[in-house]
């Protein structure tokens, strides 16, 4: 029985981890507290985006959608469809955040490739997606936790928990660590995946700067979108494990 154990180091080698860095990064100095500058202003970029878009969405709605309406009204229907596969029926009050996962992941790995690296003059460093920083992918995975929790206790209450006697009390520690795990792998595969492509895109182009990383760059935007697409089903699939109570 020593999960307690295991769990603490696991969440140890999580807050260790997060310093790693790879190539020069821009900090900024708020008192104590030292920010990835970086990451923070590419954010800031991303809501910037999302939220433009959604005002310009429901700024004029048509009864017959044209143009950009009809494309935003497909965005949320896929988002809708998504859901209710993976979440069941009851997949209403979690359209929001599923759809707020998978369109800042999407836009957050998109802009590594597509925002202009010198718009913004940096000390040091550059520009990248922020979902290449494991503090950010945490930060993401962390809340789907939570929702994984709240989906299940608000489902079932206490009731909830005997989930980790099933199918024998025997496997009380490996269902428990399962739920730590999840976390990581969703933190872990998306920032490695975003990452890997960005360093891969950086040593083409220095090595040989004209025509071979463009197709590398293509496929770096369509690996992008799947990862996106990744995290928000599984996401929504951890949500609606919980509110079923199977694996």
């Amino acid at each position: 029985m020593n999960v307690l154990p295991c769990s603490i180091n696991t969440l140890k080698g999580l807050y260790d981890i997060s310093g790693v860095e790879v190539g020069q990064h821009f900090y900024w100095q708020i008192g104590s507290f030292q920010v990835h500058a970086q990451v923070l202003i590419t954010s800031w970029v991303v809501m910037a985006i999302l939220l433009g878009s959604a005002a310009i969405a429901v700024r004029n709605p048509q009864t017959i959608p044209t143009g950009g309406q009809n494309f935003f009204e497909y965005v949320l229907e896929f988002i809708r469809d998504l859901s209710k596969t993976q979440i069941g029926e009851e997949y209403g009050p979690w359209v929001p955040f599923i759809g707020t996962m998978f369109l800042f992941i999407f836009v957050s790995n998109w802009s590594g490739a597509l925002l202009p690296r010198k718009i913004i003059q940096l000390p040091h460093g550059e520009l990248a997606a922020p979902t290449n920083d494991i503090n950010t992918t945490v930060a993401l995975a962390l809340p789907t936790s939570v929702a994984y929790f709240y989906a299940g206790l608000t489902k079932k209450g206490l009731g909830y928990f005997g989930k980790y006697i099933q199918p024998t009390p025997i496997l009380l520690p490996i269902n428990i660590l399962e739920d730590f795990t999840k976390p990581l792998s969703l933190s872990f595969r998306l920032f490695g995946n975003i990452l890997a492509d960005e360093l891969v895109v950086v040593v083409l182009v220095s090595l040989v700067p004209s025509v071979v990383p463009i197709p590398v760059m293509f496929l770096g935007l369509f690996t992008s979108g799947i990862q996106a697409l990744i995290f928000a089903t599984l996401a929504a699939a951890y949500i609606g494990e919980s509110m079923e109570g199977h694996h």
